[in-house]
């Protein structure tokens, strides 16, 4: 049985976006970080919550699920970000650098062309706060196609909750057990 990817987000999910006056929420604590290609002399300032760490690994050890970084921190997030919160090193999806004014220059999140290649026909737990209608259209298409998709979108204010991961277990526990119920194909010798 094939295990669904968690792609996971960084920005508005685990760095929330910070309110007008600038503040971020009190769970979260400061931490300054040099990605790479950047100056130890100019780092990044970013607002993480270690909570979320520990969120995740629940999730992870369930094996329920195969975690894969999905975000424009591409590596950073598996060396920066990652360590910040006690993960281990996951995998990456090696997304462009696209030139692009929106995030949604094709009316749908500019990762999803990327992710759609990247993830094949394998099934998937999407975590991003910037899908548009257009992305869920495209999560029932893949469902219905037999590529089981979940997108899950937090407010990018107050980015991941503990909800966001129960509803991961459960409908990777829903899925595993759809999976485990579905009769195998038959081999070629017994086909003949």
């Amino acid at each position: 049985m094939r295990l669904p990817y968690l792609l996971l987000d960084v920005d508005g999910v685990l760095i929330p976006f910070p309110d007008a006056d600038g503040s971020t929420p009190a769970t979260h604590t400061r931490h300054d970080v040099v990605p790479a290609g950047r100056s130890a002399d100019n780092p990044v300032t970013v607002w993480l919550d270690p909570a979320h760490g520990r969120l995740l690994m629940a999730v992870i050890r369930t094996g329920l699920v195969t975690p894969v970084w999905c975000t424009s921190w591409r590596q950073d997030a598996a060396t920066l970000i990652g360590p910040l919160l006690d993960l281990p090193t996951w995998p990456y999806v090696e997304l462009p650098r696209p030139q692009i004014t929106t995030s949604h220059p094709n009316g749908y999140l500019w990762k999803r062309d990327h992710v759609e290649t990247w993830l094949g026909e394998a099934p998937a737990i999407w975590i991003d706060d910037d899908f548009t209608s257009l992305d869920h259209d495209w999560a029932e298409e893949r469902t219905t196609r037999g590529a089981a998709t979940l997108l899950i979108q937090p407010a990018p204010r107050a980015g991941l909750q503990a909800e966001h991961l129960a509803e991961v277990r459960a409908w990777a526990g829903r899925l595993l057990t759809v999976q485990a119920a579905a009769p195998a194909a038959p081999s070629e010798t017994e086909a003949a």
